[in-house]
């Protein structure tokens, strides 16, 4: 660790980093890529412009883990990034580039793990640990087998079978003096009130009494007591006593089966097969990841001892600002982030004088619905982006390719539209995935009604069918109800839920929705009643909406996206494919409310949990161009590919919907420099395809799951997908997706190209995944988290300095345009920065036959502005003999309309070095801006033509 006057003197050259990011860059550091090889980076991320590093988590996680959020240890810098010290040369080289860093936290979730102090502290002592309350465990459970005691649900077969089979068995550990019941990789330690009882048992009373458990003694003497005890332990592990306690418990015997198993009996949890996790856990978890226990971190000691490593890296300056992840799973979010801003609010004062200035830049990772907005109440700088990563996504696709594309869908057989799938999976979620979670929440209401001789008489099954329905038409993640009730706008939500619910439910429980809704918040909990009642009232709000959250993110995104397939450039994170198309004037209104709003917020399009990469995405919005030739394309490939198709079940395998969907992502990812007779490049993206479809067919749910998986189904889909792309088995296969791409890529390309100009122009702080400086053809993770070659890319700037955008327009496949493209406009950015923080943002009119297919606005601030104008549709206006260059024709007789105030000023490119752009009775020909580039960024400083 650097003492304070060595890291001043370190710091005494270094430029201040900006208080307000222009632009950030995020990586994913893990083993294989850790603080050293980030450091390493950082020259590149500065000449691209980028001002802050974005970094997934840096804490302690698992060994091995290739992402982060499976944190262990919230007290220690991952040792596998390079520790505290890896972190501090990295940020001294951020320092020394006048760059800052933002850092990902998890407080929503820890990991189980061997090392995981306070899980095994919780595991040993029970609810006397100070740790039984850090995780969020229901103590009281109403299953009489797990009152007071936690499940583990981390066996292979049933708890009889592992037991019968010897699978499990009790060891000490001689460098601790720890007893464990081992199984496998698992450690299941022994509950600390045990051990006197096991060693007097054995014969060991000298060496029990050294335990001094017995009694009630303050916890901390017990504690010492204990510590000491196991100290002897372990300086005993040799002895033969040891071997006979250890022999006693043997289960390879009746009688040491026996002992084992009523050892087992007297712990403070309960071993049980993984299958019965789903009906029986009775703690929250991140989603249903039994791996993944959630904390209580609505209470101030968990969440200070949380965050109290995080908190000193930010008042020693090593970190600027922070993300908050999954913070919808938090019991009360607004309350979380308050006390988090407050606390950072605290700390600012001790910052070095060379740190970034001013409060500390926080994003929550949160999925807002359409027409829902971030409570300003919580005092974070904005959402981490999904929010602008659909309205540019739909902004891109043509409203007027719905109604084709629909019925396309309809005829391969997606009889349904995306709203029903939706209810449909939300009920198999509920009730399949989150049974245990269902029935909490139903028992919570259920004790509610059992509190009052008015509502007594409703049975928990009848509890159970309502909530069941409330969940089906939940249109958001979560409200955010408290012991003040409910906002104007969770009142609104509420009165939609139940109104749907009214209307599904059975006719003699409406009344019970009414109930139920006034339970969940429609009655201020605070004026419940006495204090028992306003704590069931709590309890049963925090039950619900914790549930809503997980519910829709695993019945939205990880299934319903996954069996609606009509466009899959419209199945994103964030995205509501049932709206396919954005207008031009509700893109704008977006933008302007940010700005207002939330001026700071993240905007980003490409994340470590995207979908599809955000240049996959760009070329699939092209099909909305040209839905009848799309449609012509599916039949012949379809008719072609029916012998490879295998008989099962009822149907084939593949089947219509899941042939569709591989078409798209076939043409969607196929990188621009595969050619059709690449054997092995085929090959290989045979594999990455077959990858994606796998986890696509489970999360489906239509041929099996992850829990059961339709192996034989599987089978057949990859054998499909490997001999279509198998140019021995069929040559031609592979030029006709090249053919049908000659059309489509580039026009993606050049929508890829407006998609990062607009994140990168309107209000907000644009952030750029790893990779995604070229073209970002990626699909689900772990694809989107490959290496990233960032040598190539360092090359390929430098290369651009003496290398024209012209040039570069033309052979556009490489991604170094889109390189070209961000490094300009980010250098910009760092020359202007007020203008992006606080400047105007002004719509401006296309006029003329281009009019429908562009959107362009205006930025101004103090005499300074800009002009920025982007395609939204591209199929047909370029150049097709030259690359990413627009066609003159097409372009001729369409103009940029500028106000007055801007129309006399003399304007400029930003993305070439060329001459002023001219103007003529206030407008701008598209043929004069948008050249050579498809879209322009315009600059004026204030001075009249």
């Amino acid at each position: 660790m650097i003492a304070p006057e060595q890291n001043a003197r370190i710091d005494d050259e270094r430029p201040i980093p900006p208080q307000v990011p222009r632009g950030s860059l995020r990586l994913q550091l893990h083993r294989g890529y850790d603080f050293d090889a980030a450091t390493a980076t950082v020259p590149y991320l500065h000449a691209l412009g980028v001002s802050h590093l974005f970094a997934s988590p840096i804490l302690a996680a698992r060994p091995g883990s290739a992402h982060g959020y499976d944190v262990i240890d919230h007290d220690r810098i991952n040792p596998e990034l390079g520790g505290e010290d890896g972190l501090r040369r990295l940020v001294a080289a951020l320092r020394r580039h006048g760059m800052g860093l933002i850092v990902d936290i998890v407080p929503n979730h820890m990991a189980i793990d061997n090392g995981n102090r306070r899980w095994r502290d919780m595991l040993e002592w029970g609810r006397r640990s100070p740790s039984a309350d850090f995780f969020d465990i229901d103590w009281d459970s109403t299953d009489p087998a797990l009152r007071g005691r936690v499940l583990l649900p981390f066996l292979g077969e049933p708890y009889g079978e592992a037991l019968d089979a010897g699978a499990l068995r009790l060891h000490l550990d001689a460098a601790d003096g720890r007893l464990h019941v081992a199984y496998y990789e698992h450690r299941f330690p022994i509950a600390a009130e045990q051990y006197p009882l096991l060693l007097e048992a054995a014969g060991m009373r000298a060496l029990a009494a050294r335990f001094r458990l017995r009694g009630s003694r303050p916890r901390d003497a017990l504690r010492r007591a204990f510590d000491d005890g196991r100290a002897a332990l372990a300086a005993a592990a040799g002895d033969p006593g040891v071997a006979k306690l250890l022999q006693a418990y043997d289960a390879g015997t009746d009688a040491g089966r026996s002992r084992l198993h009523e050892l087992l009996e007297r712990q403070h949890y309960r071993l049980a097969w993984w299958r019965s996790a789903a009906d029986q856990i009775n703690w929250r978890r991140f989603f249903d990841i039994l791996e993944l226990p959630a904390l209580r971190m609505q209470d101030v000691p968990v969440f200070e001892a949380a965050h109290a490593t995080i908190f000193r890296l930010y008042a020693e300056g090593l970190i600027d600002g922070l993300r908050i992840d999954h913070v919808d799973g938090l019991a009360d979010p607004r309350r979380y982030c308050r006390r988090l801003r407050l606390r950072l609010q605290q700390l600012q004062a001790q910052r070095p004088p060379d740190a970034a200035p001013g409060p500390a830049y926080v994003v929550v990772e949160k999925i807002l619905a359409p027409r829902e907005r971030l409570a300003r109440d919580w005092l974070v700088d904005g959402t981490s982006g999904y929010t602008f990563m659909n309205e540019v996504g739909a902004l891109l696709h043509d409203p007027a390719g719905e109604a084709a594309l629909t019925q396309l869908w309809r005829t391969i057989g997606g009889d349904r539209g995306f709203d029903e799938e939706e209810r449909r999976a939300r009920r198999y979620i509920a009730l399949e995935l989150f049974p245990a979670e269902f029935n909490a929440c139903a028992h919570a209401l259920h004790t509610i009604a059992r509190s009052q001789p008015r509502w007594r008489d409703w049975p928990l099954a009848a509890v159970r069918r309502v909530l069941a329905e409330l969940l089906a038409h939940f249109p958001v993640y979560r409200t955010y109800v408290d012991d003040r009730g409910r906002s104007a706008a969770d009142a609104a939500i509420m009165r939609e839920v139940t109104a749907a619910a009214m209307r599904s439910c059975r006719p003699g429980e409406q009344a019970l929705v009414t109930l139920v809704d006034r339970w969940l918040g429609g009655e201020r909990p605070s004026q419940a009643g006495p204090a028992k009642q306003r704590r069931m009232r709590l309890r049963a709000v925090a039950r619900f909406q914790q549930l809503t959250s997980r519910v829709a993110a695993k019945a939205v995104e990880d299934t319903a996206f996954y069996r609606h397939g009509r466009l899959l450039s419209r199945n994103e994170v964030g995205a509501d494919p049932a709206q396919f198309s954005m207008s031009a004037g509700d893109f704008h209104r977006a933008a302007r409310l940010r700005g207002q709003r939330y001026p700071r917020a993240m905007l980003t399009t490409a994340t470590h949990d995207h979908k599809r990469g955000e240049d996959v995405r760009a070329r699939l919005s092209v099909l909305s161009e040209c839905p009848q030739r799309w449609a012509e394309a599916v039949e012949r490939w379809s008719q072609r590919h029916a012998p490879l198709r295998q008989p099962y079940r009822d149907g084939v395998a593949p089947d219509d919907i899941d042939q569709y969907m591989l078409y798209q992502m076939m043409v969607g990812c196929w990188p621009p420099t595969l050619q059709p007779h690449d054997a092995d490049g085929l090959a290989a993206f045979a594999e990455r395809l077959w990858q994606w479809q796998r986890k696509a067919i489970r999360e489906a749910k239509r041929h099996g799951n992850w829990i059961d998986p339709d192996t034989q189904y599987e089978t057949h889909c990859e054998h499909w997908l490997r001999s279509v792309l198998d140019v021995r088995r069929d040559g031609e296969f592979p030029r006709m997706v090249e053919d049908f791409l000659a059309t489509i890529a580039p026009a993606g390309a050049a929508k890829g190209l407006a998609q990062t100009l607009l994140r990168m122009t309107v209000p907000g702080v644009p952030d750029l995944y790893q990779g995604a400086d070229f073209w970002d053809l990626s699909m689900v993770d772990p694809d989107n988290r490959r290496a990233v070659d960032f040598a190539a890319r360092d090359a390929a700037l430098a290369q651009a300095g003496v290398t024209s955008g012209t040039a570069q327009l033309e052979r556009w496949q490489d991604g170094a345009i889109k390189q070209r493209l961000i490094a300009r406009v980010l250098g910009y950015r760092a020359r202007h920065p007020a203008l992006f923080e606080r400047g105007s943002y002004r719509p401006l009119r296309v006029r003329g036959p281009l009019s429908s297919r562009m959107i362009a606005f205006a930025r101004s601030l103090d005499g300074q502005a800009i002009v920025v104008v982007v395609p939204r549709f591209t199929l047909g206006l370029l150049d097709e003999h030259r690359g990413l260059r627009p066609d003159a024709a097409v372009l001729a007789g369409s103009e940029l309309v500028l106000p007055r105030p801007l129309a006399q000023r003399r304007w400029r490119p930003v993305l070439d070095d060329g001459p002023a752009v001219p103007t003529a009775h206030g407008c701008i020909a598209l043929n004069a801006a948008l050249c050579p580039w498809p879209l322009a960024l315009l600059t004026t400083d204030g001075r009249e033509a």
